[in-house]
């Protein structure tokens, strides 16, 4: 009988588990009830994410998806549009909560300047002018660091400071998802505050390749938190003692640096697969996408072989973390080299 191979898990970065430092932290946290009172743990990872995202306050969240939600109905109003790069989370994956709970009407935003980068000049023509009262108006711009669709793409400081110029002169909030914010600012060599200049609000994961099982941040203004947490309430989000799930968070803040490995992981497999014979652009950060001409057989003939991929339109996706060595990426190489698994096939 033919043995299974041990699965390596490419899906996403949330499949990362927390190790026994992680679960030790968790194990032993001060804790509150965060509705009645606050929660001392989830405090402290609140002040600290706040300092390094480079904003005055911050409140954690249980998912990355409520934290947007969170911002986008403190920016928007019934009637209003808002810009996002084509293939966003907030346009894609978050159950059309942005228009349904917050009341705006998304449009996205071309991918001109490269994959998950619009140029402030496709900003620009896309706001437009302010129309009659019956058209909608443009309120806010909502950006991703890194881009998640668009392989783990950054967008660089200067870029994104241009985007934030034509947006201030139209009168525009400026909301960023910055689920991996880590991510790009480890790949650009700077801290993550450097990403956030001039934005409203931003929203980070602590489990998106980190380790830490759920939690994230929104952050703003202390008059933004103070609104954030009613919203929160509202949400369902106002978990009791939660200090559990913020030492996670906070152990995770302490791993950063540790991303460069999964982002090294990926060029290695990238290059590997090109190797190959697959279609692989070089990654930026830890998302790899390789293009194929049948994404189902594609990850059906991988997933015979152990691999697990998140299949895309036209590409199937590999995500490199914490949980998946180099030894790993060797293996996964391996199994496709020796079975001659081809692209789609």
């Amino acid at each position: 009988m033919t043995s299974t191979p041990q699965p390596l898990d490419f899906r996403s970065d949330t499949v990362t588990r927390p190790d026994e430092t992680m679960r030790r932290a968790m194990a032993a946290a001060e804790v509150g009830d965060n509705v009645l009172d606050a929660d001392p743990t989830i405090a402290e990872l609140e002040r600290r994410a706040a300092r390094v995202l480079g904003m005055p306050a911050a409140l954690w969240t249980p998912t990355g998806t409520m934290a947007n939600l969170i911002a986008l109905t403190a920016h928007l109003r019934r009637g209003d549009r808002f810009l996002a790069m084509r293939g966003a989370h907030v346009l894609h994956n978050e159950l059309g909560s942005a228009a349904w709970l917050a009341g705006g009407m998304p449009e996205p935003l071309e991918h001109d300047a490269g994959p998950g980068r619009p140029t402030a000049e496709a900003l620009e023509r896309a706001i437009g002018t302010v129309g009659p009262y019956f058209t909608l108006r443009t309120s806010l711009l909502c950006l991703e660091n890194t881009h998640n669709s668009a392989g783990g793409a950054v967008t660089p400081p200067d870029e994104h400071a241009r985007l934030l110029a034509v947006a201030r002169q139209a009168g525009l909030k400026v909301h960023l998802d910055g689920a991996r914010i880590w991510h790009a600012a480890v790949a650009l060599g700077v801290p993550p505050a450097a990403l956030t200049v001039g934005v409203d609000t931003v929203s980070a994961c602590f489990s998106k390749g980190l380790g830490a099982p759920v939690g994230s941040v929104v952050a703003g203004t202390p008059e933004f938190v103070e609104l954030a947490r009613r919203t929160r309430q509202m949400l369902g989000g106002g978990v009791r003692q939660g200090g559990v799930l913020a030492a996670a968070g906070l152990v995770a803040l302490d791993r950063v640096d540790e991303l460069a490995e999964s982002h090294e992981n990926a060029r290695r497999l990238a290059a590997g697969l090109a190797e190959h014979g697959w279609s692989v652009p070089a990654p930026e950060t830890n998302i790899v996408l390789a293009e194929v001409p049948d994404v189902p057989a594609a990850t059906k003939s991988l997933a015979s072989l152990g691999i697990l991929a998140y299949p895309l339109p036209e590409r199937v996706r590999f995500v490199l973390h914490r949980d998946l060595s180099a030894a790993d990426v060797e293996e996964t190489l391996y199994r496709i080299k020796t079975s001659r698994a081809k692209p789609g096939s």
